[in-house]
């Protein structure tokens, strides 16, 4: 039996993989069966641009600022919920299927969020709105909503780490430490007893 078959080799050689392979797993989430209502709630956002947000203008002439936005007298609200709906509650989520990282998850819940009370805003400038423009149509609404259960969804897959990957981070952390402290100490031992040459 060689030495470099040792009893403590095996494990030794494939340590490395396993931290990295743990690492990855950190940086990765899981959503399981939420990916589906996640991807649906993403088309009914996308649906919600193709339906009239007011009057006669639909959510992309509202992104866009197209003539008929600025003839029914779109407000800004309106363009900015537009503008985030599409690039966090699309983009983003999309992104996040694509790749599970824990980090697009975050921007696409952090952004969804913002977009939450622009919505509502949005919604409330087109009730208020002047009499010869239009109240809220269907797709603001439909955006709105679907964006709300978009962020309700993407909070519950962002904070659903399971416990075998708190495990994982927290025994990396130790080991972390661990390491930490015997440099620190091994240094002190390196000094000579004697006293200093001069």
């Amino acid at each position: 039996m060689s030495a470099a078959s040792g009893p403590g080799n095996g494990f030794d050689q494939f340590k490395g993989d396993i931290e990295d392979v743990e690492r990855r797993m950190a940086r990765e989430f899981e959503p399981g069966s939420r990916a589906l209502v996640v991807a649906v709630l993403v088309f009914v956002v996308l649906l919600s641009l193709i339906l009239p947000h007011t009057g006669g203008a639909k959510g992309f002439d509202v992104l866009v600022g197209a003539d008929t936005a600025v003839s029914e007298g779109v407000s800004l609200p309106s363009r900015v919920f537009t503008w985030l709906a599409l690039v966090f509650s699309v983009g983003f989520s999309m992104l996040a299927l694509l790749t599970r990282r824990w980090a697009v998850a975050w921007v696409a819940l952090a952004g969804s969020a913002v977009a939450c009370p622009i919505g509502m805003l949005a919604v409330w400038s087109r009730q208020t709105a002047a009499e010869q423009y239009p109240g809220p149509g269907i797709g603001l609404v439909i955006g709105w909503i679907a964006v709300i259960v978009l962020t309700f969804h993407w909070a519950r897959v962002v904070w659903s780490r399971t416990a075998v990957q708190l495990a994982a981070e927290e025994e990396r952390r130790r080991r972390a430490a661990e390491g930490q402290q015997k440099g620190l100490l091994d240094d002190f031992g390196d000094e000579p007893d004697g006293p200093p040459a001069t």
